[in-house]
């Protein structure tokens, strides 16, 4: 039946009649006590004494070894559960491990996408200042170019003929 040793210590004894047999130590289940009830008396009372003791030790290691080897299955049974739950608790915070590290991914790369496109906004604003700077530097160039050439078609003399002209007409007017 295999098993652990035990180390319950159990002590028969007679009462002063010699009709019971006491023993100490164990508990015993109502079917094993009935079942210890029906043996069949046989010979002499003394015989049956000596008989039914005999009988009743064997039962009584009997029962003592079959309640422990339905221990030690029910320890093994429960050792075996454990093991599962263990196995299930390790699955489940090995799953939950992935689903953490695979949001920390997401978010990481949510971030890197919100600021690349931060970044492209910023280009984007960029260039568009530049393009408005290059137009205005154009027609600024322009204008200086405009400027130089009429700069370019006057002469002094030309000056002081329109400014005696302008001082002749103003005279004139009374200023």
């Amino acid at each position: 039946m295999g098993g652990t040793s035990s180390t319950r210590r159990v002590t028969f004894e007679a009462d002063e009649n010699e009709n019971i047999t006491v023993v100490k130590g164990i508990r015993l289940s109502e079917n094993v006590i009935d079942r210890m009830k029906e043996t069949s008396p046989s010979g002499s009372k003394s015989q049956r004494h000596s008989v039914s003791d005999e009988e009743l030790k064997r039962r009584v290691a009997e029962e003592l070894a079959l309640e422990q080897a339905r221990k030690e299955s029910e320890n093994q049974k429960r050792l075996k559960q454990g093991k599962e739950l263990d196995r299930e608790r390790a699955f489940a915070n090995e799953q939950l491990t992935r689903a953490i590290l695979r949001e920390r991914i997401s978010s990481e790369e949510e971030r890197a996408k919100a600021k690349h496109l931060d970044i492209e906004d910023k280009a984007k604003q960029l260039e568009e200042k530049d393009r408005v700077i290059k137009k205005q530097d154009a027609f600024y160039k322009e204008q200086l170019a405009r400027l130089e050439e009429r700069k370019d078609g006057f002469s002094i003399e030309e000056d002081y003929a329109d400014m005696d002209l302008f001082v002749g007409s103003a005279e004139k007017s009374g200023i």
